[in-house]
């Protein structure tokens, strides 16, 4: 695996991969890596001849109040990471060689960022969305992949990919969990192992909507109610939203159908976890 912390030197290898023939898969990350990476890794080796693995930490998604400074990093365990799941490229910008200066040039989402995590973290789906169109453009993949855990992100990036017309496709991967349904994220190393255990709330209430609407229900209410109900049961765990949403628009289900988002957000002690499920 070779490693690279310019664009120039970025540029250059992908050129040279696509010239002999190599589509280039694109993965994406902030480090701290774990088996969620690993499994959008493992789609980009498996369905690509050369694979670009980036890892940065975007300022510009993060709030004021946010954890950018103490965000996990752990540069050689990430290394690591990336060498066993046969990454050919991985990509370690210092922030001056992505944002030489503040961009004075941004996306702003539309409406896909005035609900849900848009509305919790202002100005977070837009960092998202000109970061990931920056690293797009300097990559140049056939395919990036993206977690279904992110499902407002994966979202703004498609619709992004789709109104810009990026010759880029995006590949949504399953949510990686732990075997008690914890969603995997980095943000897990926050937590207490009291608030670990705590944390499995989160997937027990999507499951519990989910079932409902396995049971029948059809009112968008009453699937979101099944997983409240248990979220705001569950002790220690402050329930910020859950909702059933279009998976496309975020906008809230009109009627429960299978192929929508059963999305929620909570803080567990003083760490904000996200997760999902799909009818």
């Amino acid at each position: 695996m070779r490693e690279v912390a310019s664009s120039a030197e970025l540029g250059a290898a992908t050129d040279a991969a696509r010239q002999r023939g190599a589509g280039v898969g694109f993965v994406p990350t902030m480090g701290a890596l774990h088996a969620g990476h690993r499994a959008l890794l493992a789609r980009a080796r498996a369905e690509n001849g050369f694979v670009v693995a980036s890892v940065f930490v975007n300022p510009l998604q993060f709030g004021p109040a946010e954890d950018l400074a103490s965000y996990p990093r752990d540069r050689e365990a990430d290394l690591a990471v990336l060498a066993a799941e046969g990454t050919d490229l991985a990509f370690l910008p210092a922030e001056g060689e992505v944002w030489p200066s503040p961009p004075e040039i941004r996306l702003r989402v539309g409406g896909l960022a005035d609900r849900l995590e848009g509305l919790a973290r202002p100005g977070h789906l837009d960092g998202v969305a000109t970061v990931v169109a920056k690293l797009l453009h300097l990559v140049g993949p056939s395919r990036a992949y993206f977690g279904q855990k992110d499902a407002q992100q994966l979202a703004v990036v498609r619709r992004m990919v789709e109104d810009l017309a990026f010759p880029n496709q995006i590949v949504a991967c399953p949510t990686v969990r732990e075997p008690d349904g914890l969603a995997v994220s980095s943000r897990n190393a926050y937590l207490s192992a009291t608030e670990r255990e705590r944390a499995t709330a989160l997937y027990r209430a999507l499951s519990a909507g989910r079932d409902a609407f396995r049971a029948g229900r059809r009112d968008p209410g009453a699937v979101e109610a099944a997983a409240r109900d248990l979220l705001e049961g569950a002790p220690g765990v402050e329930p910020d939203y859950v909702a059933l949403v279009d998976p496309a628009t975020f906008e809230p289900a009109k009627q429960a159908e299978a192929g929508q988002v059963l999305a929620t957000a909570a803080r567990v002690g003083r760490t904000r976890l996200i997760d999902n499920v799909i009818l």
